[in-house]
């Protein structure tokens, strides 16, 4: 039995288990050592109950009586009667109907969970169950809980990894052993034992921790290894023209702020080198990164070069556009916008331009890295919402240069510290903190969906002065199982009923892109008042003349997104309010309390990323490619230390190659986060 053992060859994998274990892509013995436990029961201190106390606890019972109800749309609650020689218990489940027909009387099981008082009385809620029967083959019953994989109980699981367990002592080692050593991990092979046969909690916590260290090193390294690719490529030096920065600085009809001119120093400092800048600009919604990447537009096109920017939607590249031309206008700068709706004449003109040098900057949107553009002379990408783009669409515009372009990379979702050592490692980071003077913060409020009519008049007293406001909702159709708000049936209520005197528009991600652009238009132009939305409107156009943000069912939404979409008002002197209406009239959650009181976007973004995880931030589809099981993307220490140690491995010039298994992996992410 090897590794790359075909998974049927496995004592008790007949043909039936080995097609669901493939539906959850496990086709060899190593991908089921690698299906790691999600969580544990812990089994091992079981109590009577005549002497159970509050808090966490585990009880040997039968169920003597259990029913299922439908206490509301999408709320099934099901109560059973546990019993054991000492006494009886009440046990409640909230939509897990399947318990009642799992628990089978006069069959003995374990169940382990909260015991807690509720609605007026002592309950367990929520526990897990295991059949005693079943609870023998883990050792001092630290039983691992696997994901649920269709039609495959989870005692067969355990049953396979226990065939699988003499193999988990022999693992290959897949780190140096001087890192192993210096580090104080344990081997590979008893961290898997650790995971899947725990006999104690620190044999669970030494095997994370050996193979999150390993999740994050692969990472770190591979982020170390770009970095060393991109400082030998040969890029483009724009020269510091002191002189003209002057007179674009004074052009301007405000101050910049401190961390813009810092900003903007990294950039131009960046520029003077021989390798291509790679930083990433962060900073919160109305934070001026669009001023800082005209500046530096102004000394690319001073030296010959062209810049390009490329935006995700076609109405905030318009807006980008004809805010350079008013930045850059004055010094004699071309701008030029190149989007899907550019079409025959003036798309030839504009082309024929780029390719001749007869434009210094064009703005566009995936339209810039079609085949049949090229550049005279690109020197300078600016990629706004990076986080938007692919790695391939990226690159395929840095392609379109002789020489390696410099490239800004933009972004209004503030990156918490820990991501942005790791998935964004090897770019240089500069952060804009200070928001342009004259803007007053915006004033959130919570607010229970009973009190919606006083919410209303306050809205419409907004709409009275001359104001615009955003209802955004989660869903584009109503879904009947459940209470949240779609935006289709939002749109039709309030221009029914409550704001029937008002001009309102609908958005959504099924429009057609023209559709979209069309309504946005009208909203920044001002003729509509209201516009109902889903979360399309997070990365949007500017539109300072709206000063309310009402959005439905925000208690669904993650903090780092609702601070986005808070960022959409505010962009004048005028007091803008942002009001976030709950589900229902429970108690909001802490997570909730923290937007209310806090306007700033870093630190909201910790707490998401210490709350839900980094796909809330680096978006799911790129975080679900991370492949990371154990590791933690909020865990700021093992991130320092995994990233000393990648340092260190590159700095010794030991050979990647006598790691196959890490090799493999580190390429991997290679090619998952370059920026060239």
């Amino acid at each position: 039995m090897i590794l790359s053992t075909d998974i049927t060859k496995v004592k008790g994998v007949g043909p039936k288990t080995a097609l669901q274990l493939q539906s959850a892509n496990i086709n060899t013995v190593e991908d089921m050592l690698n299906f790691l436990p999600r969580r544990y029961d812990d089994f091992s201190d079981v109590v009577a109950i005549e002497d159970i106390k509050a808090g966490k606890a585990t009880i040997k019972a039968k169920c003597e009586s259990i029913t299922t109800k439908q206490v509301r749309r999408g709320l099934k609650i099901t109560t059973a009667t546990l019993v054991d020689d000492s006494g009886r218990l009440q046990a409640v489940w909230f939509n897990q109907p399947y318990r009642a027909t799992q628990l089978k009387p006069d069959e003995d099981f374990l169940f382990s969970g909260d015991f807690e008082f509720k609605y007026n009385k002592y309950q367990l809620t929520n526990p897990s169950s295991e059949k005693v029967s079943d609870a023998p083959i883990q050792t001092d019953r630290m039983l691992p809980v696997y994901r649920h994989i269709k039609g495959l109980k989870s005692q067969t699981t355990r049953k396979i990894l226990n065939e699988l367990k003499p193999l988990m002592t022999m693992l290959p080692e897949t780190l140096p052993g001087e890192l192993i050593k210096r580090e104080g991990l344990i081997s590979r092979g008893d961290a898997m034992l650790g995971l899947h046969f725990p006999k104690t909690a620190s044999d669970i916590e030494s095997g994370r921790e050996r193979f999150a260290f390993e999740e994050l090193f692969q990472l770190l390294l591979a982020s170390q290894y770009n970095r060393q690719a991109n400082s030998q490529l040969e890029g483009w030096v724009i020269p510091f023209q002191q002189e003209s920065v002057k007179k674009f600085v004074a052009s301007l009809p405000f101050n910049l702020t401190n961390s813009q001119r810092l900003a903007a120093w990294e950039v131009l400092q960046d520029f003077e080198r021989q390798t291509p800048m790679n930083r990433l600009l962060q900073g919160d919604v109305g934070a001026g990164k669009t001023v800082v990447a005209g500046l530096a537009m102004e000394q690319a096109s001073r030296a010959g070069m062209q810049s390009a920017l490329m935006a995700p939607t076609e109405i905030l590249a318009s807006q980008h556009a004809e805010t350079l031309r008013k930045l850059l206008g004055p010094f004699g700068i071309t701008v030029g916008l190149l989007t899907g709706s550019v079409k025959t004449q003036a798309r030839k003109e504009i082309l024929s331009q780029l390719a001749t040098g007869g434009v210094d900057v064009v703005v566009g949107t995936h339209a810039l890295i079609q085949d049949t553009i090229e550049f005279h002379k690109l020197g300078f990408v600016v990629i706004d919402e990076q986080h938007r783009f692919g790695v391939k669409q990226r690159q395929q515009l840095l392609d379109k240069s002789t020489k390696m372009p410099h490239l800004l990379a933009m972004t209004a979702t503030p990156i918490p510290r820990s991501l942005a050592l790791t998935v964004y490692g090897e770019l240089d980071v500069s952060v804009l903190r200070d928001m342009p003077k004259g803007r007053k913060p915006i004033e959130t409020h919570l607010w229970s969906p009973n009190s919606r009519t006083q919410l209303y008049d306050r809205i419409d007293q907004q709409i009275e002065l001359g104001r615009q406001v955003y209802v955004v909702c989660s869903l584009i159709d109503d879904n009947p199982d459940n209470d949240t708000r779609s935006v289709e049936a939002e749109y039709k209520r309030l221009s029914g009923s409550v704001f029937k005197h008002r001009r309102i528009g609908l958005l959504h991600g099924r429009l057609k892109p023209d559709e979209k652009t069309e309504i946005m238009t009208r909203f920044l132009s001002g003729e509509l008042d209201i516009l109902v939305s889903t979360t399309v409107v997070e990365v949007g156009v500017d539109v300072p003349n709206a000063t309310v943000m009402m959005i439905e069912n925000a208690d669904q939404f993650g903090l780092s997104q609702l601070h986005q979409l808070r960022g959409r008002v505010g962009r004048s002197e005028h007091q803008s309010y942002c009001y976030l209406v709950m589900t229902d009239s429970k108690r909001p959650s802490q997570r909730l309390r923290e937007i209310e009181k806090s306007g700033d976007g870093f630190y909201l973004a910790e707490v998401d990323l210490r709350l839900r995880g980094p796909g809330e931030i680096y978006g799911k589809a790129q975080h679900g490619a991370l492949n990371l099981q154990i590791a933690t993307l909020a865990d700021t220490k093992l991130i320092a230390r995994a990233q000393s140690a990648a340092r260190r491995f590159v700095e010794s010039g030991l050979d990647l190659i006598q790691y196959k298994q890490l090799a493999d992996q580190v390429h991997y992410y290679q090619r998952l986060t370059t920026l060239n």
